[in-house]
């Protein structure tokens, strides 16, 4: 019996300075995808904001003035080129970028909204999936304590697509089942697990991680930032079953450190290739879709082992709540 296999490259971004325009970041993404072609790689995976600098780190006082970093069309004139290096050498790709997008809010009303929104097209320019980042970290307002600001809760909404599966032809394949998380999803196991319950075999995540944490709210050396980072999509490789390619900006951006050290990881939680530069890197590796199935049989089988009947907090719940005091009176 043949594997189901697919061969994937993530294409680590050296830093995108402020100045720089999109046909810079273009360009070079194309000459990813080439060197991707050469390499026999079926879907390329670029990181997140991958248009541009990663600007929610400069504070606009006039939330328009910073419309010129978000993308109104996709494809664009100027995103154009990826879509006909796809078809040219017949990679589907991963694209991270802002999105103004005009519709109804909660109450119906057609407003200019702004998303931090990825996309999964194929090698015919069809894009099979779209994403929305729903863990936004951050802040919304300016914070004169920082160094650096993190304005992600400024500048887009909370995603309102879900965490969405779909089930399309990449590669030499009729179907995989692929989904999107971005950046600071990866750090938190509901997301996988809601992708996982739709028997997800491919995560799609990119990133822009920089190397401090700039909170101030205790030390967190940079190694334990990378650890920390590898750690949360291992585990969530593992305990849903399925590959991750989970690519980065890297280098000095704007003056800011990103830490880089793109990844691919396997169903057994183990990475197979990981960049090691601060530049523009391409890492690849053979996906066996078939290793998914140990795990969602045996120690990862949702339908015999899931409790959801327990669960009910994870969802009830958002912020954490101390438990009682205990007393041996209560305890009676």
């Amino acid at each position: 019996m043949t594997a189901r296999s697919i061969t994937v490259a993530a294409a680590q971004l050296g830093p995108i300075q402020k100045a720089e325009p999109r046909k810079v970041a273009v360009e070079r993404m194309v000459r990813l995808m080439e060197r991707a072609h050469r390499r026999g790689v079926e879907l390329v995976v670029f990181p997140e904001l991958a248009l541009t600098t990663f600007f929610p780190r400069h504070y606009h006082a006039d939330i328009t003035e910073a419309d010129h970093w978000f993308e109104t069309t996709m494809p664009s004139n100027q995103t154009a080129p990826l879509f006909a290096a796809a078809h040219k050498y017949g990679i589907g790709f991963h694209l991270g970028y802002a999105e103004i997008a005009h519709e109804p809010d909660e109450t119906g009303t057609v407003q200019k909204r702004r998303f931090n929104t990825s996309i999964l097209v194929n090698p015919d320019g069809d894009i099979v999936l779209k994403y929305r980042k729903v863990h936004l970290p951050g802040h919304a307002a300016f914070d004169p304590g920082r160094k650096v600001q993190h304005l992600e809760k400024r500048y887009f909404e909370v995603g309102n697509l879900g965490f969405p599966v779909v089930r399309a032809a990449m590669g030499d394949l009729a179907g995989i089942n692929m989904g999107m998380l971005i950046c600071n999803d990866r750090r938190w196991p509901e997301a996988w697990r809601v992708l996982g319950l739709q028997s997800v075999e491919l995560v799609l995540l990119g990133y822009n991680t920089p190397s401090l944490n700039m909170e101030a709210g205790g030390f967190e050396a940079h190694h334990l930032r990378v650890f920390h980072s590898h750690l949360s999509i291992q585990a969530g490789c593992y305990q849903n079953a399925c590959f991750a390619v989970a690519t980065a900006k890297a280098g000095t951006e704007d003056g800011c450190e990103l830490f880089g050290h793109s990844i691919i990881v396997n169903p057994q939680g183990e990475i197979i290739a990981m960049a090691t530069s601060w530049d523009d890197e391409l890492i690849t590796a053979d996906c066996n879709l078939d290793m998914c199935t140990l795990g969602r049989t045996t120690i990862f089988a949702f339908d015999k082992h899931r409790r959801p009947e327990a669960y009910a907090r994870i969802t009830a719940q958002v912020g954490a709540v101390e438990p009682p005091i205990w007393t041996k009176q209560a305890a009676e």
